[in-house]
């Protein structure tokens, strides 16, 4: 009798445990189901960030020559052209070291017999007086009237250095962007906007601010006014 009793008690308890991990199994699998859809309401937006900057840097490589017969002439007249070109610069307040040689070569071929020979120099401008830089590059053919041939190529380039102090704010008003997009879409299909699902980051450029810079040619210039400009993309949950 006792027998059947303890079995009784055992298949009650054994049905209440199954009992139990059927509502807690069928709780667990709605719980996912509805994990999963959560998951399938999302979108996928960009966001823009753009900031004007002034460049922090210039750079100007100016390459130029002198040609003749012999190289004791030729090479005066580099030494002539390289002395014109400090007195202009220096007439303008640059620092003797911002201005220093950076390369040399020479060219030697005989033509119908005759030995000629090309010395080209190159010196390199690097300031950081932006405003400076930008009136050497103005009055340049001062140094054509100097004497100084300088080739083509000879141009001036403005850089920004300080992007990593931008970066920052920059990502974070890209990323407030994209969730003004994200809202717009939401309200459009009658649903909210909720956390970040994913985000990536695209790649920070820094472009001319007006437009395409001159390339190439004789008296050539980039321009200190620079766009930085960054897009991230941003996948939110929908509620």
């Amino acid at each position: 009798m006792r027998f059947m009793e303890n079995r009784n008690t055992v298949l009650v308890v054994s049905a209440a445990l199954l009992a139990v991990g059927m509502v807690a199994g069928g709780y667990l699998l709605g719980d996912g189901l509805t994990r999963a859809h959560e998951a399938e309401r999302a979108v996928t937006v960009k966001g823009l960030a753009e900031k004007d900057v002034t460049a922090d840097l210039a750079t100007w490589t100016i390459a130029y020559t002198a040609t003749g017969f012999d190289l004791p002439t030729v090479r005066a007249e580099i030494d002539e052209s390289s002395k014109a070109l400090n007195d202009y610069f220096r007439s303008l307040g640059f620092q003797a070291e911002e201005l220093r040689p950076v390369g040399a070569g020479v060219n030697q071929y005989i033509n119908n017999g005759v030995n000629t020979i090309t010395i080209t120099q190159r010196m390199q401008l690097r300031t950081t007086d932006i405003a400076k830089a930008q009136r050497a590059v103005a009055g340049q053919f001062d140094l054509v009237r100097r004497g100084v041939t300088m080739q083509e190529g000879s141009n001036m380039v403005y850089s920004f250095t300080k992007l990593n102090d931008l970066k920052p704010d920059m990502v974070a008003q890209a990323t407030r962007d994209a969730r003004k997009a994200a809202e717009q879409f939401a309200k459009d299909s009658g649903t909210g906007v909720g956390s970040i699902k994913s985000a990536s980051q695209g790649y920070f450029s820094i472009e001319p601010r007006d437009g395409d810079q001159a390339q190439g040619g004789y008296g050539a210039s980039d321009t200190p006014y620079k766009k930085v400009r960054v897009v991230t993309t941003v996948e939110f949950y929908l509620d």
